[in-house]
């Protein structure tokens, strides 16, 4: 190793250790240990220019071990990102360099990472990205959409269930462009990655379709930058390089969990910089450094982008039409115009998951970057892609077989969708909303506008039972910030639904959809739905209270209603399809929706905890489902119109 390399890497290390001390928080060892195959990686290989940090056909890097953030950071600071001196030295605080790194808070951070598999997760979705939108645009000597994919991840990334998944679907699908830097360091939070894990990578990730390559000294570049080579010129299978590092490299404390996720200390951070030869205090790093990334990254990043920008000048030349798809691809911004829909929506008894898959034939009809699928549920769901199935054979396919992955289904989703030029949905049973969960809420926390659907929304699933009737997901998912769960009532309010998530940009949107037929409403309507609440079926002379509801149950409200006319009661039938859209509405509009002064009575098959906020007054089901026939089941429970009808009766003053 040169001695300016080696002053470039370690002014990463010391602007991580030294942010960390002074914040009293971090992970200390990653950065040490993974210092050189980062610095490696962001001055030979990764192409970025910081000037233009959403260059379409930027190389990505995912730092899915995301509590290593100071190591992001630090090599942001120094190859020109908007992320200053006095970032780093706020790091944890509130400002520009949180905890872990954050999509859309600090630049070039491609994804919120930190929940270990998620990261990985994203960076497969990326390559899927990549391929898709290459094979759509590329022209013979334009290749316009060309780049590769890099995760860095550790060895507690790769025990977590979701990233095998993901890397399993990679392998499968041969994403050649995706490489993925494991810093294995054989040490975690509890102590020796041996206490829980002893499988051998090369044998695991050649199994599923990986090229394995090892490194066996994690500071020589030599042999990094040969791995990357290598990995680079493997164009059908992705690669894992696996780079043996020391966890705190430098320290006393190196090799041991002591230095995983704590500061090291101002006595620890000087016995660092004599065993390193630093001599510079907290938080300088002389200028001839900074020139260096300037010129091995920023410049050559600039240079990049500059040649891009060239050939995209001459493929809009030579190829008009595809150029501009191209750039409504990288807008991507949706319209949806309801008119052209009156034929998905022209039944009037129909499940709700039957309307959602001729709206998405539709949509993809007409959309051309709009591309998903489902968990090996396509039959089900109807989530279905168009233009045939995605794979090595058929790059340009809109369906993805996702395989029974729900885990990874929603990261590697949300990946597609943070790389840009797709809009992007998956498909499940509702129930198994519980798996991708922890994808959901990421995609709530970074502002993308991923897309979940759901089927078999309620104990209505019958015969599956228990296990397969979900009752507490919508509690659960509602209460996700930023999260938009829409539930619809009939086909209208289910094109409405799509409509709301087609064109959403900063939030994600869940739909959920019934397996049983539900009859079409005559006042449904996308305003209302737009609007998260609204009178579907009001009172006739006078308000003696309202029914509150949402999906299928909306059917039953209004026969409720029906039914208590003929004993003198007035009520009035309100749609929530969305909670989120109607706590977002004016008082007055929500006053005017659902009054003080009326008794309410919402109804719902799932826990009754969401609808507390509304009302006292709720007809729910607070214990799991039963294996019967839908209807029996919805006897069972009491969901027909004499049952809620004498729950109302009984309560109206």
């Amino acid at each position: 190793m040169i001695e300016m390399d080696k002053k470039a890497i370690n002014a990463i290390r010391f602007l991580g250790i030294d942010a960390i001390n002074k914040a009293n928080s971090g992970h200390p060892g990653i950065v040490l240990g993974s210092a050189p195959m980062a610095y490696k990686l962001f001055t030979e290989h990764l192409n970025i220019d910081v000037k233009n940090p959403k260059w379409m056909n930027r190389d990505r890097f995912v730092l899915s071990a995301g509590h290593g953030s100071m190591l992001l950071y630090a090599i942001n600071h120094l190859s020109g990102y908007k992320i200053s001196i006095d970032d780093i030295k706020n790091f944890r605080q509130i400002g520009n360099t949180p905890g872990h790194p954050e999509y859309g808070h600090t630049e070039g951070v491609e994804t919120t990472s930190g929940p270990l598999g998620q990261g990985i997760s994203n960076a497969v979705g990326m390559a899927i990205a990549e391929t898709h939108l290459a094979a759509r645009f590329n022209k013979e000597n334009f290749p316009i959409i060309d780049h590769h994919t890099y995760a860095l991840c550790g060895d507690g990334d790769l025990q977590e269930g979701v990233a095998l998944e993901s890397i399993s679907l990679a392998g499968h699908l041969g994403l050649g462009k995706l490489i993925v830097l494991f810093d294995s360091n054989d040490i975690q939070l509890d102590g020796k990655v041996s206490m829980a894990y002893s499988e051998n990578h090369k044998q695991k990730f050649e199994s599923m379709g990986w090229q394995y390559i090892r490194v066996s000294d994690g500071n020589d570049l030599v042999e990094i930058n040969k791995a990357i080579k290598k990995a680079k010129r493997e164009f059908y299978k992705p690669t894992l390089i696996e780079v043996k590092t020391v966890i705190g490299y430098g320290t006393s404390l190196a090799g041991t969990s002591k230095v995983h996720g704590a500061a090291i200390g101002f006595n620890e951070a000087e016995v660092l910089r004599k065993n390193l030869d630093w001599e510079y205090e907290p938080f300088v790093i002389p200028q001839d450094i900074y020139n260096l990334y300037r010129k091995k990254v920023t410049l050559r990043g600039q240079r990049a982008y500059r040649s891009w920008k060239k050939m995209l000048i001459e493929y809009s030349e030579k190829f008009p039409q595809d150029f501009s798809l191209y750039e409504n691809f990288v807008k991507n911004e949706f319209v949806v115009n309801l008119d052209e829909f009156k034929n998905e929506v022209s039944n009037l008894d129909e499940a709700t998951r039957n309307t959602s898959g001729k709206i998405i034939n539709t949509l993809s009809s007409k959309y051309l970057n709009l591309i998903g699928g489902s968990a090996d549920l396509t039959a089900s769901t109807k989530a279905k892609g168009a233009d045939g199935n995605y794979g090595k054979e058929n790059r340009l396919g809109r369906n993805i077989n996702f395989g029974v992955r729900e885990h990874a289904m929603g990261a590697i989703v949300n990946g597609m969708v943070l790389h840009g030029g797709l809009k992007v949905f998956s498909g499940a049973f509702f129930v198994f909303s519980d798996y991708m969960k922890p994808a959901i809420r990421l995609a709530a926390i970074m502002q993308i506008p991923s897309i979940f659907v759901f089927s078999h929304d309620s104990i209505a699933v019958g015969e599956d039972g228990p296990t397969h009737e979900p009752i507490e997901q919508l509690v659960g998912l509602r209460a996700i910030p930023n999260l938009n769960v829409i539930r619809p009532a009939d086909s209208n309010e289910t094109l409405a639904a799509w409509k709301i998530a087609i064109e959403s940009k900063k939030t994600p949107t869940v739909i959920i959809l019934t397996r049983q037929n539900v009859l079409r409403q005559q006042n449904s309507n996308y305003s209302g739905v737009s609007k998260g609440a609204y009178i579907i079926s009001p009172e006739e002379t006078r308000l003696d209270g309202i029914i509150l509801a949402a999906g299928s149950e909306v059917g039953l409200a209004i026969e409720t209603q029906s039914l208590l006319k003929k004993s003198g009661k007035d009520v009035r039938v309100v749609s929530m399809p969305s909670n989120y859209f109607y706590d977002l509405q004016t008082k007055v509009y929500q006053q005017e929706i659902l009054p003080k002064r009326a008794q309410i009575f919402a109804v719902e098959m799932g826990s009754r905890l969401s609808w507390y906020k509304y009302t006292p007054f709720v007809y729910g089901i607070d214990q799991f489902g039963a294996s019967a026939p839908g209807e029996e089941v919805l006897e069972i429970f009491g969901f027909t119109k004499e049952k809620v009808g004498k729950f109302i009766l009984d309560k109206l003053k």
